[in-house]
């Protein structure tokens, strides 16, 4: 590093702690210098180190085009860009008007992985003109092979096509058997090996003769790319960096494909943190990041974060002693400067309805005192535990957004606008040509289904379309649409990217009025697309990055103009993770809802639930309550009826545990903490089952 340099990468350090600056040092100038992993416990700085690390490898010389940064957002790709770019313009003493280096992959594993096949399409039997289907659009594909297979009319009951997707996507990314991944995960639908082998079968082949990719495809691909000697060279040698940030959230398809860029360990980083590994539902493996360090020749260096940043010291004492107890671990102790007398609450309530009277009391009392409602979050395991809480809110006019309504891609509106392009990107794009047929007047599902089949056996299937002879009343608008298909396909006609959006947006927009009574407001959506859509340079990378990394809502679901300008955070704990609030209310925090009932067959389920705990704690900056009903009102159980279930505090609230909280609201005869039976009022549920049994 030269002599100018040096002070500037100083003041880049000094903003850094000890442990931070460990890693972003580690092998400068060491070019045999083994891989890295850094264990950033929560709040302590992460996106900070890692992105200090990039400006430090490129103040160091690395070349930022040659620098690979794998996140699982496209906004935290973003946002890393932007925090890469602040360090080195302020390390480099840049004028306001000069502009930091770009890192050119910068980017989600899927979106990387659409670069890469497109570069490489044609050398591994891919078009390159293949197009992405979103969730919705790969289960239609299935649903289709599904009815054509005949399993649709089985007498027994076959899997949905929604389950059938999530099995093939399971089983993809987890690279376990069918038969393992029905045994652990969908073990009613072990009858059905067979069938579904046929299905899924079924279900590649119709992607590849439509020259389509799933969201699984995209590491599917490009694993299978890696897996060939010569392809993994050319790849690995186009980066000299590899850096992946929430590493404990990779699944084992994306940790071989790191493993395979780099697999001597040179020049890779990953950062994560195994106790905040949560989302085994979407196949991520908490194995990946515990074994890292043993997968190389060279073992990988790892250093840990612990000095926490958002939390109070008692707030982080009780997240200490939850996660102490995990069966396996990368052990660390957080701790933080921010002394405070306020200890978190164990709240122990009558029902769920008290519960809710509870936290809207606090909700306004901690607003009574200052803190606004978006500062304040309640947190819950599943996504019905809140149903009575926004009952409550309701009643007492508290405003509030709960996350996870209608997503963007899901709107119908939205879905028609894109199958536009897509159709026009792809003509061999089935789902999304039928789709788009059925919005012209004149034309249903027969008529699409054939203008499909013959686009289908055509060599050139734009001209099968345009030459296509449809019924009379559909002949006006199908001339429109054929013209406004034809400019798409040439798109430098008319002004290429994004002229193509608002082109397919003035034909759609009539049959939005034809099609729907809220026409203006679904206007409103296909306008914010158009935003959208003026970030990319191009229709291909705006179609494959918008399926990949989707807007949250509709309009309807998010920044409407009647939302309050404040609101209360209603979120499940996975939808929390990597956010913070001054105040975090853990509803149901007693067995049965965490752990959840479905959650308690194997050692590693519980431990992921006691990691879901360890989450929603280490969200709260200064006030966390958790909150432990003592009954559920439980409908309509067969050979049971309506009755009271009376549920121990969580097995996680142990009594180390407990003694770091402040006891409230405990009634007589409540569970204690960290207990496994039923307490009191069991006798009395044993009491009722016992009456049921015999009618």
């Amino acid at each position: 590093m030269s002599a100018v340099l040096a002070p500037r990468a100083n003041e880049l350090l000094a903003s850094l702690n000890a442990r931070q600056r460990e890693a972003v040092e580690h092998g400068l100038g060491r070019p045999t210098a083994p891989a890295l992993l850094v264990i950033a416990g929560a709040g302590t700085g992460k996106t900070m180190t890692l992105a200090s690390r990039v400006a430090r490898l490129v103040m160091a010389g690395a070349d930022p085009q040659r620098i690979l940064l794998l996140t699982f957002s496209r906004r935290a790709a973003a946002e890393m860009e932007r925090r890469v770019g602040r360090a080195l313009h302020q390390a480099l003493g840049l004028g306001a008007t000069q502009a930091p280096p770009r890192f050119a992959w910068s980017g989600t594993f899927h979106g990387v992985g659409a670069r890469l096949l497109r570069d490489y399409a044609p050398r591994i039997g891919l078009s390159e003109q293949f197009t992405i289907l979103d969730r919705s659009d790969a289960e239609d594909l299935l649903g289709m092979q599904r009815q054509e297979l005949g399993l649709a009319a089985s007498k027994k009951r076959f899997p949905l096509k929604a389950t059938c997707l999530s099995i093939y996507s399971r089983a993809v990314n987890s690279r376990l058997p069918l038969a393992e991944v029905l045994q652990q995960a969908y073990p009613w639908c072990r009858g059905w090996e067979e069938e579904l082998t046929q299905l899924f079968r079924a279900y590649v082949r119709g992607k590849q003769n439509q020259q389509v990719l799933d969201y699984d495809d995209l590491l599917l691909y490009w694993w299978q790319m890696m897996a060939e000697p010569a392809l993994a060279e050319e790849i690995g040698k186009r980066f000299d960096h590899v850096l992946v940030d929430e590493y404990q959230d990779t699944n084992r398809l994306q940790a071989l494909i790191v493993h395979a860029l780099k697999p001597d360990g040179r020049g890779v980083t990953v950062v994560g943190d195994d106790a905040q590994s949560i989302y085994s539902f979407r196949a991520a493996e908490v194995r990946n990041i515990l074994d890292f360090p043993s997968q190389y020749r060279t073992p990988a260096r790892v250093v840990s974060l612990e000095r926490n940043y958002r939390s109070t010291q008692p707030i982080l004492d009780a997240s200490n002693a939850v996660i102490a107890l995990a069966r396996e671990r990368y052990a660390k102790h957080l701790w933080s400067e921010r002394a405070s007398s306020d200890r978190p609450r164990l709240v122990t309530v009558a029902d769920e309805a008290s519960q809710a009277s509870w936290v809207a009391d606090q909700v306004l009392a901690q607003r009574e005192g200052g803190m606004r409602l978006k500062d304040q979050a309640v947190l819950f395991r599943a996504s019905h535990h809140s149903a009575a809480l926004e009952l409550e809110l309701v009643r007492r006019n508290i405003p509030f957004v709960k996350f996870g309504g209608l997503k963007f891609l899901e709107a119908a509106h939205v879905k028609d606008v894109l199958s536009v392009l897509r159709w026009a990107q792809n003509p061999r794009h089935q789902l999304a040509g039928f789709r788009v047929a059925q919005l012209i007047p004149g034309i249903g599902p027969a008529t699409a289904r054939r203008l499909i089949d013959v686009m289908a056996a055509s060599v050139d299937p734009v001209a099968a379309l345009m030459q296509f002879d449809v019924p009379t009343t559909a002949r006006q608008d199908w001339s429109e649409f054929c013209e406004t298909y034809g400019h798409l396909r040439a798109d430098s006609s008319h002004g290429g990217w994004p002229a193509d959006l608002e082109l397919a947006r003035r034909w759609y927009v009539p049959h939005l009025e034809r099609l729907y009574d809220d026409a203006a407001l679904r206007q409103a959506d296909l306008a914010q697309l158009q935003r959208i859509a003026a970030g990319f340079g191009s229709r291909e990378r705006f179609l494959a990055e918008l399926t990949l990394d989707p807007p949250e809502a509709v309009s309807d679901e998010a920044g409407a103009p009647h939302r309050d300008e404040d609101y209360l955070i209603l979120s499940t704990i996975h939808s929390a993770k990597g956010q913070e609030w001054k105040a975090v209310y853990v509803l149901n925090v007693v067995d049965g809802c965490l752990p959840a009932d479905l959650a308690t067959e194997s050692v590693e389920q519980i431990e992921e639930e006691r990691r879901l705990l360890y989450v929603a704690m280490t969200r709260a900056k200064q006030h966390l309550e958790l909150i432990a009903p003592q009954r559920f009102y439980v409908q309509q159980q067969a050979g049971l009826g309506d009755r009271h279930v009376y549920a121990p505090v969580s097995r996680f609230i142990t009594p180390e545990v407990a003694a770091l909280c402040q006891r409230e609201g405990v009634a007589q005869g409540a569970a204690e903490p960290g207990g496994q039976g039923r307490q009191a009022g069991a006798q009395v549920d044993i009491a009722a089952r016992i009456r049921g049994f015999w009618g």
